[in-house]
């Protein structure tokens, strides 16, 4: 057994491993990197966000050519199956690979390739894919091994009909109907892409509205869509169980009803990769999530042990679980770069995709707020328009009387990058957060950015 000394060892080379190794490195500390795969990237690089998001980016461009006009000049619409799809989504996976790896050798920091458990407080055994045991000393150790789809006992999953959101990637055949059960992010987006591909989708909410931490308006709108696309969305359902069959799959739910399909997509929940950490030896504990918990240094109950990314829960996105990473590291570096990760937009990369930052209608009726609403659609912007993408808005939510921005929310066409210019508002101290930075600053025309001043606007007029 070879022992090695660290400063730092990190534990799952993700977002928020590879935030807090970099970091740690860059402040000049010995770091090592272990990861359960042959190649970094973490399940966000081979099985989540880069995947999906690569899907839906693909299908996104056979939709436009299929109902755009102009290509009926080069020929009939065209038939994709999921298979050719996922071509697409395993050329990004290998760029990102490589981008990463790069990482680490220029920082210096040493990548190991195996399962990683606790020995004691200080000491993590990495158990490599030909068997070796390599000890890794450190004082400090973060936990970033993030999570996998939660899988009840009672449904079986090696059925080759059932699939969670990791499995799903194999999946050799594209279904002519298919049953998403769980209408949260990762089912509202997977929804997306199989009713762009033609497939006929079940989509299964066990609530009363979808992704119902929205804005309603918002929601709502998602579920016209989704309505107006293949998409049939059940609410408030649970399921009794699932029952496999040779050519298909059937969902029996508690209210009595049953659905047939070719295959079953489960996307309900999701649990923390920490059952292999050897926890107990350290006497960390896990919620019935398998997450750890922290403070707000990122710090775990035991004091040179501190834990990021999906492993400690909300929010449970990538872009978050990057800079919980680095605010770790930060921590224990005392460099200045730690800070409180909570200013986190929300990014929903359905079709069309949604992204919100701030507080919504709801929450500022509920807290008797004196609000104000401002509105940009869509189809009358001159960007949208040449897009071929009329379908969305962007709406505002600011203090009446102090022109303060609340909220910001957005559905269509590059949603999830236009929220970002109403976040960098937002963050502005006392009155420079103000609605009249929009009518008062020019943009780019024909912009999807300009959505804002047509929204300033259109939320002055309301005030008297």
């Amino acid at each position: 057994m070879a022992v090695y000394n660290y400063d730092v060892v990190v534990l799952g080379s993700g977002p928020a491993g590879e935030g807090a190794a970099m970091n740690a490195a860059k402040a000049g500390r010995k770091v090592a990197m272990v990861d359960s795969r042959r190649q970094v990237g973490g399940n966000c690089t081979h099985l989540g966000t880069i995947p999906s998001k690569a899907l839906r980016h693909s299908v996104r461009q056979i939709m436009q050519f299929n109902t755009n006009p102009m290509f009926r000049a080069i020929g009939e619409p065209r038939w994709f199956s999921f298979p050719d799809v996922l071509k697409s989504a395993e050329k990004v996976i290998s760029k990102q690979v490589a981008s990463r790896t790069g990482y680490y050798a220029r920082n210096r920091v040493d990548v190991f390739f195996g399962t990683g458990s606790f020995a004691d407080e200080q000491t993590v055994e990495v158990v490599c894919p030909n068997g070796v045991v390599e000890k890794l000393n450190a004082k400090h150790i973060i936990i970033a091994t993030g999570s996998r789809p939660y899988r009840p006992a009672d449904i079986d999953f090696h059925h080759p009909r059932v699939y969670d959101s990791d499995t799903i990637l194999s999946l050799s055949h594209t279904p002519r109907k298919l049953i998403v059960y769980g209408a949260g992010v990762i089912g509202c987006e997977y929804a997306s892409i199989f009713s762009g591909l033609g497939v006929l989708v079940e989509l299964v909410d066990n609530r009363g509205q979808l992704l119902s931490f929205l804005d309603s308006e918002i929601s709502q709108a998602l579920s016209y869509h989704f309505s107006n696309n293949n998409i049939t969305v059940r609410h408030n359902e649970e399921y009794e169980r699932v029952e496999g069959l040779d050519n298909g799959v059937i969902l029996h739910l508690k209210s009595g009803k049953k659905i047939k399909a070719d295959a079953l997509l489960w996307c309900n929940g999701r649990t923390g990769n920490t059952d292999k950490l050897g926890l107990e030896n350290i006497g960390i504990k896990v919620n019935s999530r398998g997450q750890i918990e922290v403070d707000e240094a990122y710090r775990s109950t035991v004091p040179n042990i501190y834990g990021a990314g999906d492993v400690i829960g909300w929010p449970s996105l990538a872009s978050a679980a990057h800079d919980q990473g680095r605010s770790a590291a930060g921590s224990i570096v005392d460099n200045g770069s730690w800070r409180f990760v909570n200013d986190v937009p929300t990014g929903i990369y359905t079709i069309p995709e949604i992204s919100s930052i701030g507080k919504n209608e709801q929450e500022l009726t509920q807290a008797k707020v004196p609000y104000e609403v401002g509105k940009a659609f869509f189809k009358g912007m001159a960007r949208a328009q040449i897009a071929g993408e009329p379908q969305g808005m962007l709406k505002i939510l600011f203090h009446r009387e102090t022109l303060e921005i609340l909220g910001v929310h957005c559905f269509g066409y590059q949603a999830s990058e236009i929220v970002h210019i109403g976040q960098a508002i937002m963050n502005q101290p006392d009155e420079l957060n103000n609605l009249k930075y929009f009518v008062n600053t020019t943009f780019n025309y024909p912009t999807m950015a300009e959505a804002y001043r047509v929204a300033a606007y259109d939320g002055l007029n309301r005030l008297f």
